[in-house]
């Protein structure tokens, strides 16, 4: 359930006041006029992009026909708790601050990496080491507290209610030599053991495999129960992050999460794989 997550109820009170206005037969245009505001103020309220002052949800709603107390009541309570401060809109990382939001509330996370281990799996050294390596002029208090809220987010695989996590890793994930000798036996270590919970699926498409579909395009499918919140594909780039929520986007990331489960070994025979690249280490 989405709870108190602001991430969330953001984006159940824009799909809420999206729907109400175009029952309503009003445009964006009209909407923003009636709130003396721009029309892009307007859209990024609807697409979750930006919170909503409980005033304005509340005269949103008396302009699109609400007429119901309650309901209208409803929807600023929404506002107010997607103004609330949690835990990881405290990390630096601004860009990062939507997707560990809609993270911590997913019901089910699909994740295809070509070059890394995922965060969800990640040893404090390890995730030391590749942010490190993406930004090596951090200052380093900001990465022992990006390293910490890392850390802090596998909790969820471990708490109650843990999200149904599957992972694809291209096999040269497990033979890179992130950190060093040590810290690469003791990740793959600790991924060995993710692979034992029930509720965690691990695979390796070996290079054998050649060309496929997600041949240059690391993703995460995040899915969530409530159908007032809408799955969406995260994808990190060197360009920023974006997040796809149209159902053809959706679609085709289906479309290659499949295809990437079909061509890679079971996760019986990932597990052998990750063993051997450990082996190799401990060498």
């Amino acid at each position: 359930m989405a709870g108190t997550n602001p991430t969330l109820r953001r984006r159940q009170l824009a799909s809420r006041l999206r729907e109400l206005r175009e029952q309503a037969g009003k445009s964006i245009k009209e909407a923003a006029e009636q709130l003396e505001c721009s029309p892009a103020k307007i859209s990024r309220i609807e697409t979750a992009q930006r919170g909503a002052l409980p005033r304005d949800v509340r005269d949103l709603c008396l302009f699109y026909g609400m007429t119901e107390q309650p309901q209208i009541d409803a929807l600023m309570s929404l506002a107010r708790e997607a103004k609330q401060q949690v835990w990881w809109q405290e990390t630096e990382d601004v860009d990062f601050r939507p997707f560990l939001g809609l993270e911590i509330d997913a019901t089910s996370i699909s994740e295809y990496e070509t070059t890394t281990v995922p965060g969800l799996l990640q040893t404090g050294e390890y995730a030391r080491a590749i942010i490190k390596g993406y930004l090596p002029r951090m200052d380093p208090d900001v990465l022992e507290e990006r390293v910490a809220y890392r850390l802090r987010r596998q909790e969820r695989l471990h708490g109650p209610n843990p999200p149904k996590y599957w992972v694809l890793l291209d096999e040269s994930v497990l033979h890179r030599h992130v950190g060093g000798v040590d810290v690469m036996r003791k990740q793959l270590e600790h991924i060995e053991k993710a692979s034992e919970l029930p509720h965690v699926t691990i695979q390796v498409i070996p290079f054998t495999v050649g060309a496929h579909m997600g041949f240059d395009s690391a993703f995460v499918l995040l899915e969530f129960s409530d159908p007032t919140i809408g799955d969406t594909v995260y994808l990190d780039t060197l360009m920023g992050s974006f997040y796809l929520e149209k159902a053809k986007e959706l679609e085709r990331f289906r479309e290659t999460l499949n295809h990437l489960r079909a061509v890679a070994l079971s996760p019986q025979e990932s597990a052998v794989h990750i063993a051997r690249a450990y082996d190799r280490f401990a060498a």
